[in-house]
């Protein structure tokens, strides 16, 4: 595998360092702290990426992608995140999106992706349910048929982003006499719908992204439903592979690391800057090398998409070692900063600690949502094993 950069790819990572250093201020740099978002300036940020055409890398050009190399991809991912540009926000332009130009009809294409694309609505995910989270195919939420439209009701949990959120994406049962994954549908529902209600939940980092959501007889038209009724789970494990594959998170976490490293020149321990104890860096190194072996194992993901291959089970391998070592940068860093890192109220102590701290206690779920490392062991152990 030639991981060299061609002078193409060169002259087009120098492009996207320009364009970030010109319009990446630190109004936008600054809008994520943990599990928290400022929606207007990360749908700003959206719209600036939108405008030069670069906001849906991975979409087909035809429907508004950029048409980039897989390189050019992953280069543009990883100088964002040097940057410290924040991240899209997944719903719509990494999730629901694919499922409507790979499944949805044209009507559904011209109607969602343009403000998908653009950024003028925001989406949200209706999968987990109090009895159904890593063991998805186990939701309840029923969509029974009326006429030209369903009626659903039942209860989704952790939805992020929910009190923002215009439209949702839901699985939702329509054949409960069938096995459990032969009877979900997937339907796109206005959030304005009469019957819906959002609950916030209150997560350990004192943050408000994750939500309850309840419908109550909610009318939703068949038109609004992805493909086949019944065929909804054949969507939703597409939709998955790609969340799977963008959790990992390599960008981000060598960014954190570099963080770290800049964290510890300024913490002292034993009279001496912390980056100079031999354990700390012994911990660093092995965090480093874990996550350049992960690196390699994503480029080889994106070496088989370069020939046409899609995201499979191998976005599993992704998902685990990505949150794994996220956990593992967050608790270094939170070891980096020692008795500060116990202040979650920013200003107190010194100006790292606070987001430090957020970062760890959200991403403490990392190893659950997206579907929890113990059952990705199992897709792997059937999928890529044969056991």
């Amino acid at each position: 595998m030639d991981i060299q950069l061609t002078p193409n790819d060169v002259a087009f990572r120098d492009e996207v360092r320009a364009f970030l250093k010109e319009k990446l201020s630190d109004k936008f740099t600054k809008s994520v702290v943990g599990g928290y978002i400022d929606k207007d300036t990360i749908v700003e940020w959206q719209k600036i990426l939108y405008e030069k055409g670069w906001i849906a890398p991975n979409w087909p050009k035809e429907y508004g992608g950029t048409g980039w190399s897989i390189t050019q991809k992953f280069i543009f991912e990883n100088e964002c995140a040097e940057a410290g540009a924040p991240a899209v926000v997944p719903f719509g332009l990494k999730m629901v999106a694919p499922v409507i130009y790979t499944f949805g009809t044209e009507e559904q294409k011209a109607r969602f992706l343009p403000d998908i694309l653009q950024s003028n609505v925001w989406w949200c995910q209706g999968y987990s349910e109090p009895g159904a989270g890593s063991d998805l195919a186990g939701l309840q939420t029923k969509a029974e048929r009326d006429g030209d439209d369903y009626i659903v009701n039942g209860q989704k949990i952790w939805t992020t982003y929910a009190q923002h959120a215009d439209w949702i994406f839901c699985l939702v049962r329509t054949d409960s006499n069938a096995k459990k994954q032969e009877g979900i549908s997937f339907l796109l529902i206005d959030m304005k719908t009469p019957g819906i209600e959002v609950r916030k939940i209150d997560s350990i980092d004192n943050k408000h992204s994750l939500n309850e959501v309840f419908f109550d007889n909610v009318r939703v038209p068949v038109a609004n439903r992805i493909g086949e009724e019944n065929k909804g789970w054949t969507y939703a494990k597409v939709l998955l592979t790609h969340e799977r594959t963008a959790i990992a998170g390599v960008p981000q976490s060598k960014k954190a690391i570099e963080q770290i490293k800049e964290i510890a020149a300024r913490e002292m321990s034993g009279g001496k800057p912390l980056i100079e104890d031999e354990m700390f860096c012994a911990k660093l190194a092995q965090i480093e090398v874990d996550l350049m072996a992960l690196e390699y194992t994503e480029l080889r993901a994106i070496a088989n998409a370069a020939v046409g291959g899609a995201p499979g089970p191998e976005s599993s391998i992704l998902k685990i070692r990505g949150t794994e070592i996220q956990q593992a940068v967050s608790e270094l860093a939170v070891e980096a900063c020692g008795y500060y890192a116990h202040a979650l109220t920013p200003g107190i102590g010194n100006d790292y600690a606070s987001p430090v701290s957020t970062k760890y206690l959200y991403g403490r779920a990392s190893t659950i949502y997206g579907g929890s490392n113990e059952v990705q062991k199992n897709i792997i152990a059937k999928m890529v094993l044969g056991l």
